[in-house]
């Protein structure tokens, strides 16, 4: 499995970016988001990476945002959720913002991308925060409902970081540095931020 990309663009238009590694372009369907951080050709690059292997091709798909990537998976993850439609909604929202809709039961906030009609909107909802509870209930995840140590939006984006498949016991321990008043979606952000830092 390819991990990330580190070399120079070499090339980029409206769905992908070619980056060349030792003498090799790797292509890369890529976000709009992706795309707008992307420096000009020639330039060094280091962009995540997730490898797509189908009965007919393997398809790379490459993000600015290694959340962008954990985000990306778990789309995916959802039936009648494929590529297109996952970089679809990675085109319009940030990882951030989706992880809140999850979270939030946001469906309006989903349907925002192209592709993603209401219904498509509450199945991913429904399976991601379905996969959040078994996964609990597997772990030694602390009972979010009722801790009362967590204001409601701690709560909140300690799910929606579930969502980008992050843990709870990790996450409680990032958030608790924030001010627990703050917007879900500004919470997670700092969340992100913080991890990106110790990494």
């Amino acid at each position: 499995m390819i991990y990330s990309l580190n070399g120079t663009l070499i090339y980029k238009d409206s769905t992908y970016v070619v980056v060349e590694c030792g003498g090799v372009g790797y292509k890369c369907l890529t976000t709009l988001s992706t795309l707008r951080e992307m420096p000009p050709i020639g330039s060094n690059v280091m962009i995540y990476t997730h490898m797509l292997v189908r009965e007919d091709s393997i398809e790379l798909c490459g993000f600015y945002k290694e959340s962008d990537v954990r985000c990306f998976k778990m789309l995916t993850s959802v039936s009648g959720v494929g590529a297109k439609v996952a970089i679809a909604i990675l085109s319009e929202l940030q990882s951030e913002q989706i992880a809140s809709a999850i979270a939030m039961n946001d469906t309006k906030m989903l349907t925002k991308a192209a592709g993603v009609g209401n219904k498509l909107a509450q199945r991913i909802i429904l399976e991601l925060k379905d996969k959040i509870k078994n996964t609990a209930k597997g772990s030694n995840s602390i009972d979010l409902p009722n801790n009362n140590f967590f204001g409601e939006n701690i709560q909140k984006a300690i799910v929606a970081l579930e969502v980008l498949g992050y843990s709870a016991d990790e996450m409680s321990i990032v958030l608790a540095q924030f001010d627990p008043k703050l917007p879900v979606e500004q919470l997670i952000r700092l969340a992100l931020k913080k991890i990106g830092e110790k990494r």
